[in-house]
């Protein structure tokens, strides 16, 4: 049996005050930080604790301290179409510059009823809908995808080598009143948090998560870090589905990486063994303003997802999203599950600022 965590209810007001105080305390603008503050927030809101304020530490302030983040960056546009543009982040902070990215599309799509931003220089960005929400919760459709820059996790199947990131995507739509439809994934089946959560949990993880070199299923996590076992990709097995997943991951490199001009994953240096690093992150950031397409968009999707909610049951029925909704209204009246230990280190940190 798997132990149960050791939690502790923080209010989200709080929570997101800890986080915020460490970006500014970094250098972040105020404006920014907040942002910043509310991506990170948004896992743990939505019940994504891996991509949630565990990333603070492990994650987001060491890439301060080794300086592969700029504080001060001013995101520049390198070419503007008018409808799709490619920006240079800068290294900038993702959590603040993919959100900055969208509401760039946004206001192109508002104008030309489609908008499209690709941008190279980045960092890493958090949950993908977090950024993906930003046009829903404006009536757009909003897709959002990233590859992991020039570091490599997993191997094509029957692959040798590890050659792509995790590569997120997510797509976000207007759906049923204060539940828009948010798919938000890892093209493998799950992200290296989820791994690395279970193995500081000290709990087993599902059989289908890791394999190690001949294939067979692992069920330690902390095999990941030791290099004994690497993700699998979505559809499990070669023969079951996993060059669906592999390909997804591919379309993500493509549409991120290649188009923006970013640190690819898969070079000659792969082929060496070389696993990279999470810097030059590209990004793929699309709003489509289905008014303008149909004037009874917004209308239709609620008729199409209020199918999908009320189709005849054999358990619950609910459409990508429509969880995360309900779990972040209950998280924001009643507070954010935090493990205790790393909360007392949040507030370390927040010591560390103010004292």
């Amino acid at each position: 049996m798997n132990p149960q965590p050791d939690v502790v209810q923080v209010p989200h007001e709080r929570l997101h005050r800890l986080v915020s105080e460490q970006f500014r305390a970094r250098g972040v603008p105020d404006d920014r930080a907040r942002l910043a503050a509310s991506a990170l927030c948004h896992g743990d809101l939505c019940g994504f604790d891996s991509h949630g304020v565990f990333n603070l530490p492990r994650l987001y302030l060491p890439l301060f301290d080794a300086g592969r983040v700029d504080p001060r960056a001013e995101p520049v546009t390198r070419t503007d179409l008018g409808a799709c543009a490619t920006i240079d982040a800068g290294r900038a902070l993702g959590l603040w510059a993919a959100s900055e990215a969208m509401d760039d599309a946004i206001e192109r799509a508002r104008q030309h009823g489609i908008g499209l931003v690709s941008v190279h220089g980045a960092t890493h960005f958090g949950c993908a809908g977090f950024h993906a929400a930003r046009a829903a919760e404006q009536g757009l459709i909003g897709v959002v995808a990233s590859n992991c820059g020039g570091q490599r996790i997993a191997r094509p199947p029957r692959g040798a080598v590890r050659l792509l990131g995790t590569n997120p995507l997510a797509v976000a739509a207007p759906a049923l009143p204060d539940h828009p439809f948010l798919l938000d994934m890892s093209t493998t089946v799950v992200p290296t948090g989820k791994v690395r959560v279970a193995a500081g949990d000290g709990a087993a993880i599902p059989g289908g998560w890791l394999a190690d070199d001949t294939g067979r299923p692992v069920t330690d996590p902390s095999a990941f870090d030791d290099g004994t076992a690497h993700l699998r990709w979505l559809g499990g097995d070669p023969d079951t589905g996993a060059y669906k997943g592999f390909g997804l991951g591919l379309v993500v490199e493509l549409l991120a990486a290649l188009l923006s001009g970013s640190a690819l994953g898969p070079t000659r240096e792969a082929l060496l063994g070389d696993a990279g690093r999470d810097d030059d992150i590209g990004y793929f950031v699309l709003a489509i303003d289905g008014e303008r397409l149909r004037p009874d968009f917004t209308e239709a999707a609620r008729a199409m997802f209020g199918a999908v909610h009320d189709c005849p049951p054999t358990g619950e029925v609910h459409y990508p999203g429509w969880w995360e909704a309900e779990r972040a209204m209950g998280r924001r009246r009643d507070g954010v599950p935090v493990r205790r230990g790393l909360l007392a280190h949040l507030l370390e940190l927040d010591e560390a600022v103010v004292g």
